[in-house]
């Protein structure tokens, strides 16, 4: 891993926090080689008796690291860099993961010339099939963009984009996983309704949801392709294909989209 040698904090230790702090230990890195900032005592004494790591404030953990993983909540950000910013140093990589935060809103409240990157995750992080949008900030290298990407790997993809594109990635894939999940509970319900018993419709929805993304993976093929594979003229498929189109699904998950990248623009607008 790259930076293996480098101290890494985790502040804010909530699921994602956590996530990432349990994927970096599964991916090789010593817990010796973690610190976790947590004001709450009882989830710090769990982090420590699960993982191992030691777990300090927010200011000793920016201290001690070299890297330090901001994975707070968007409303709270301005509060932890307030916080934190005293004992920002020259040559300390600040990664954010807090959906609409930029990179100029944390460099402006972290000492000048402070090295950020903007990342935004999801939760497929938790059993290791996240996928990580970076950014880069005013006044990051090459070597930052490598540490955050080696960093973020250890739960899933990583792909870089620049900082404009970022909206539009929490709209589509930070946001994304609720969207499946609502078709995949959604789904199940038509089971149960269609007279399958509950267990056998969500095994039935789940490994055809499993199986299909394995296929756009392994083949890949466009998904216009292997839908139309499955389509006969006049068939079972064609027929609920027909039905989606007459409920504009399509515009339906357009609209979504749109609004979560609205409420993302509107989360960086807050905080300017």
């Amino acid at each position: 891993m790259v930076g293996q040698s480098r101290l890494v904090a985790v502040i804010g230790a909530g699921v994602m926090g956590e996530t990432l702090l349990s994927g970096l230990i599964r991916a090789g890195r010593r817990a010796d080689g973690l610190l976790v900032g947590e004001k709450r005592r009882e989830r710090g004494h769990e982090l420590q008796e699960r993982y191992g790591v030691e777990v300090v404030s927010n200011v000793e953990a920016t201290q001690k690291a070299d890297t330090v993983l901001l994975v707070v909540k968007p409303q709270d950000m301005g509060d932890v860099l307030d916080e934190i910013a005293p004992y920002v140093r020259p040559g300390q990589l600040v990664i954010s993961l807090a959906a609409g935060i930029t990179t100029s809103f944390v460099e402006a409240r972290l000492p000048e010339g402070s090295t950020v990157v903007r990342v935004m995750p999801n939760t497929p992080a938790l059993v290791d099939e996240g996928m990580a949008a970076i950014s880069r900030g005013s006044h990051c290298d090459e070597s930052h963009l490598e540490e955050a990407e080696a960093l973020m790997a250890s739960t899933g993809r990583v792909l870089r984009v620049p900082e404009r594109q970022q909206d539009a990635v929490t709209a589509i894939s930070g946001t994304g996983p609720a969207y499946l999940f609502f078709v995949v509970e959604s789904m199940i319900e038509a089971g149960v309704h269609l007279g399958l018993p509950r267990s056998t419709a969500t095994e039935l929805v789940v490994q055809t949801v499993v199986g299909s993304a394995k296929m756009l993976r392994e083949t890949g093929e466009h998904p216009t392709v292997l839908r139309e594979r499955v389509t006969s003229p006049g068939g079972t498929t064609a027929a609920a294909v027909r039905e989606l189109e007459d409920h504009k699904v399509r515009a339906a998950f357009l609209t979504a989209v749109e609004a979560a990248r609205d409420r993302s623009r509107a989360l960086a607008a807050g905080t300017d």
